[in-house]
């Protein structure tokens, strides 16, 4: 046996054990230290407060970069930290012009047609969408972090947008109103993008999990798709509600209103886009291909229905579009009325899922290119394009996927790609408009058919129900709920299920036995690991979650039927008894007092059944807790130990002695 070192009484610092043994399930004769579990250093309550503060607010320590520094070069470094700008405009050169005009007027090619179709999916003037291209690429090509985020509308703010207002207003019946509260719906959901990057709370975006966005993009792209039926079979008249059973019926109950021609020149237009989407998807060197393809059937349709416009009766265009610059709408604003709280709801919606696709496109390519996008400057970014977007006509608008993708194989270097594309909306506002008279409106719901179609990941699905089938009903209860329901209601629902999930997770935490690797001192679950091997007296069992007051009966409950399971099995075996229950908790981040009173409450009942309970690896905050609390004064000497292959070996060392010791 060897003597260890660092036995000390004073139960503050918690000298675990006086000596060390041989380990009983070691082939070798190799002596094991016993060491001691120290509580942190002490800080005090503010010193505490301020450290969890700093990594609830700031994890990212945005501040770093002014340490030591000259009071010159803060004043630098804080420019270029609020306006991004400043951090790459010293450095920009022809080089870089090139490949930006060529992303930029590819990306622009792409933005005019989607700009008026998305448009027309939120129900808002065509000319809107054109709006919603040209002032905010400029705004965040000054404070946006990302080099390759090509800004603009997007389907999916679109559609919300569409069906939140047209629920309670008709665009047909009150074009005013609607505009007015689109442009309000905008303000307010600038205000709250900004406001979450500034109070460095984007964290709240993340309860949109994957599988919650996987359900609802794909439901909304069907609705999407199927509400373009109108403009694809040439209807007139066409329900305003967005379910997938009222869209339908006015499908079928309107048949003597669809125009062959209208149906004949939509699906060849689809069929071209589609196969040039998938000739691009399957061959990234042909990106230019999807980019140009919106362009190219937009022009080509309207030379056709200008050529055959005496024949054409039958198919409905765009009509006049009004040339010049935004108009300021900050006179329209909404500030006050019946519809206030309609758009403030709509605005803080649409808002949180153009936050969350943004981000993620924007992290999705800076992580291609190896770069790092700050999460809280790009909200902060977003929301204020966005709100200056409101008093120019615009609408809600983020970095857009299909979009981005074509700047990023494009080639672009930096967002200069975005000031590129917004002076071809700039020329296009000021001298093309009269172009798109003839342009017909069937070939709009063609590209917003091809679109969003991308949009329906199938293969995520799967991935969700191989991985986590809860993950796998969040996005069904998403996708059937955009499609039977609304949008907002399908969304609140998959949120809902997810938070549901994070509620089981933490009140229902995974407990298990452990068993030794032969040969080894680990200690892993024999659940998964067939080899593990359970030691004689003991039984050990990890606790993998914080423990709060909201699983801790749940986990008292659990152990000790884990401790009725295992005696039973001992009982049936014919084995000896259980003497000593270790709790390992590795996993253990944090404990509140109701975790505190439950480890004490099981302690004693233990006691009464002549089990002693042992804890392994408390982590430094639950240690702190249970100091301070008293709790380890129950425990004694040799009830807190380092690791489990520590507590195993002392405690079947002291048994060892204790049997040695003559009568």
């Amino acid at each position: 046996m060897v003597q260890s070192s660092n036995r000390v009484e004073d139960l503050s610092t918690l000298a675990c054990n006086e000596e060390g043994f041989e380990l009983p399930i070691s082939n070798h004769d190799v002596p094991l230290e016993v060491h001691r579990v120290c509580l942190p250093p002490h800080k005090t309550t503010l010193e505490k407060l301020g450290q969890r503060l700093l990594e609830v607010f700031f994890p990212d320590d945005p501040l770093h970069q002014f340490k030591n520094q000259t009071c010159l070069m803060k004043l630098y470094l804080g420019l270029q930290f609020l306006f991004p700008v400043f951090e790459w405009g010293p450095q920009y050169n022809l080089k870089l012009l090139r490949p930006d005009i060529i992303s930029g007027l590819t990306i622009a090619s792409l933005a005019i047609p989607q700009g008026i179709s998305y448009a027309k999916l939120a129900n808002l003037p065509p000319i809107v969408g054109l709006y919603s291209s040209f002032v905010p690429p400029l705004i965040y090509s000054v404070l946006g972090s990302s080099r390759h985020l090509a800004v603009g509308p997007v389907s999916i703010a679109s559609l919300v947008m569409g069906t939140m207002l047209s629920e309670v207003v008709s665009y047909t019946e009150q074009p005013i109103l609607y505009l007015q509260l689109a442009f309000t719906a905008t303000l307010f959901a600038g205000v709250f993008q900004a406001s979450l990057g500034f109070f460095r709370l984007g964290f709240i975006i993340d309860f949109l999990s994957k599988a919650t966005l996987v359900g609802f993009m794909a439901g909304a792209a069907v609705i999407v798709s199927l509400q373009q039926l109108k403009g694809l079979l040439g209807m007139v008249h066409f329900t305003s509600k967005m379910q997938i059973v009222p869209v339908l019926s006015s499908v079928f109950q309107h048949k003597d209103e669809w125009s062959w021609q209208t149906i004949v020149m939509g699906i060849c237009f689809l069929a071209f886009l589609l196969t040039t989407r998938q000739i691009s998807t399957r061959n990234p060197k042909f990106f230019w291909l999807s980019a140009a393809s919106p362009l190219a059937s937009v022009v080509l349709s309207t030379l056709v229905v200008a050529c055959l416009k005496s024949k054409a009766h039958g198919i409905q265009t765009i009509g006049h579009l009004p040339k010049g610059l935004n108009p300021p709408s900050m006179n329209m604003l909404y500030l006050s009325g019946p519809y206030l709280p309609l758009a403030i709801k709509t605005g803080i919606v649409s808002g949180i899922l153009a936050l969350t696709e943004g981000i993620a496109v924007g992290r999705t390519f800076a992580a291609l290119k190896n770069y790092q996008v700050d999460g809280n400057k790009e909200m902060m970014a977003i929301g204020l394009m966005n709100m200056a977007g409101s008093c120019s006509s615009c609408y809600v608008t983020t970095g857009s996927f299909s979009r981005s993708a074509v700047n990023y194989n494009a080639g672009a270097q930096t967002v200069v790609s975005n000031i590129i594309m917004a002076t071809a909306v700039l020329i296009t506002l000021l001298f093309l408009m009269p172009l798109f008279y003839y342009t017909p409106i069937v070939i709009l719901a063609a590209i917003i058919i091809t679109a969003v179609i991308g949009l329906i990941d199938y293969q995520a699905a799967l991935r969700l129900w191989k991985v986590d089938k809860l993950d796998f009903l969040a996005c069904l209860c998403s996708f059937f709920g955009v499609l039977f329901i609304s949008v907002p209601l399908g969304l609140a629902i998959a949120v809902g299920v997810s938070v549901f999930k994070i509620l089981l997770h933490v009140t229902r935490p995974n407990t298990g036995v452990l068993g030794n690797i032969p040969g080894t001192q680990v200690y892993q679950n024999m659940n998964r690991y067939r080899t593990a091997v359970r030691i004689p007296s003991f039984l050990i069992l990890a606790v993998e979650a914080p423990i709060y007051f909201a699983n801790s009966t749940y986990l008292q409950e659990r152990i000790l039927r884990w401790i009725r399971e295992e005696e039973e099995r001992i009982e049936a075996n014919q084995e000896t008894a259980i003497k000593c229950v270790i709790i390992d908790m590795t996993a253990v981040s944090s404990i509140d007092s109701s975790g505190i009173d439950t480890i004490c409450e099981l302690r004693k009942t233990l006691d009464k059944r002549s089990l002693k309970l042992v804890l392994a690896n408390p982590g430094g905050n639950v240690m702190e807790k249970l100091h301070e609390s008293n709790a380890l004064e129950g425990f004694g000497l040799n009830g807190i130990y380092l690791t489990v292959s520590e507590a195993v070996a002392d405690i079947s060392s002291l048994w060892k002695t204790e049997t040695e010791l003559p009568i």
